[in-house]
């Protein structure tokens, strides 16, 4: 099967953690024999930021841990078009532009043999929903939703049985525990700062238990207002701006845990939604400590897999815990790695596609493997 990916970037994943989940199922799919393209626009905000900041060192660790996947840029619209028009599979992202989806769309409806998905990792159908139903989606087949409470929103606009849910996942072939045991010392937290849609968050559920725990903690990420940096040395965390993701496991290896702070809209409007850095944390086997978080779906054992902290004292409790107690430790890396392995790796993820494909009658297709 031929597919193409319609991504805001897949070589870049400065502030765009869509691309961690995407490199992992293209590497999955390209080894099932399937023949993969990427497609990215010219000048991607993602892109250009991460050169802004780093230059072309900035690509290195894409580069060297993804030597198999091929990705390309297009400029126009009509170059785009065109790339897709022989896919048997052809899946677009939320964060493309609506021209491209539009134009895909018409592609379809003119008589395109491709399959066509529109794939939603985002709360702005329910942030910003006008900016959502402003995609001109006549013409696609069905949507990806990562998760049920997303899902359900895309019922109501009319999508019925063509809406499936596709939550993210840990790509194993980089997220893994460490071969070598060494010293672990302190905390770790990878997230961006957005937009301050969490920033009482972090200084109640990680800021404050961190420094009342009498824990070390590093904070990686970008969109880091000086604000922000002011707020994080006041609590004495230390800013190291970005990581690239395939580097994260090694910063993970050096930790003794790490925490969970869902934006504000994952756990009001849409709960059930993981950031992919829980599936990412637990592949890696560090303990992991949440904020409040409701797993509707029932993708992992709360209490077993990690532990939940409902205000600041619990975190810096469970914080002080986990510090204190090596088999505590353990056991929650165990847990959480055999819970990821069990069901959350992209490989997961691309058993999930092909039988999404199944559903809506693009067999056919599956069986067209290069």
């Amino acid at each position: 099967m031929r597919i193409v990916y319609f991504t805001h970037s897949l070589s870049s994943c400065w502030n765009h953690g869509n691309a961690h989940f995407l490199r992992g199922v293209l590497r999955d799919l390209g080894r099932r024999g399937h023949v993969v393209t990427a497609l990215e626009p010219d000048g991607a905000w993602s892109l250009a930021s991460l050169l802004a900041d780093h230059g072309e060192r900035g690509l290195t660790p894409f580069r060297e841990t993804y030597p198999d996947l091929d990705w390309r840029a297009y400029g126009r619209l009509g170059e785009a078009v065109d790339q897709a028009a022989d896919a048997d599979l052809v899946i677009v992202h939320e964060w493309s532009d609506p021209a491209l989806v539009a134009a895909l769309g018409a592609k379809r409806k003119a008589g395109g043999r491709f399959t066509l998905l529109f794939h939603d990792t985002h709360h702005r159908a329910v942030s910003d929903p006008d900016a959502i139903r402003a995609f001109d989606l006549d013409g696609y087949d069905g949507v990806l939703a990562f998760g049920e409470t997303l899902a359900a929103v895309y019922r109501r606009w009319g999508w019925g049985d063509r809406v499936f849910v596709w939550h993210e996942a840990a790509d194993v072939t980089v997220f893994q525990p460490p071969a070598h045991e060494g010293e672990r010392q302190g905390l770790v937290w990878i997230g961006n700062w957005g937009d301050g849609e969490r920033t009482a968050e972090i200084e109640a559920y990680l800021l404050a238990p961190a420094r009342d725990a009498g824990l070390s903690l590093d904070i990686h990420g970008v969109r880091y207002p000086e604000a922000a940096k002011a707020l994080l040395a006041r609590y004495g965390a230390t800013y190291r701006g970005w990581l690239a993701n395939a580097a994260v496991p090694r910063a993970f290896a050096r930790r003794l845990a790490t925490a969970h702070v869902p934006r504000r809209f994952y756990v009001e409007a849409l709960p059930g939604i993981p950031t992919i850095r829980v599936f990412e944390a637990l592949a890696c086997g560090i303990p992991l400590v949440s904020a409040p978080w409701r797993d509707v779906e029932g993708l992992f054992r709360p209490g077993t897999d990690y532990l939940i902290g409902e205000d600041r004292a619990a975190m810096t409790t469970h914080l002080r815990a986990v510090a204190a107690d090596p088999e505590l430790r353990q056991s929650l890396a165990q847990h959480g790695l055999e819970t990821i392995r069990a069901r959350h790796t992209c490989a997961h993820r691309v058993d999930e596609l092909l039988a999404i494909l199944r559903r809506i009658g693009a067999a056919p297709a599956l069986e067209s493997v290069a």
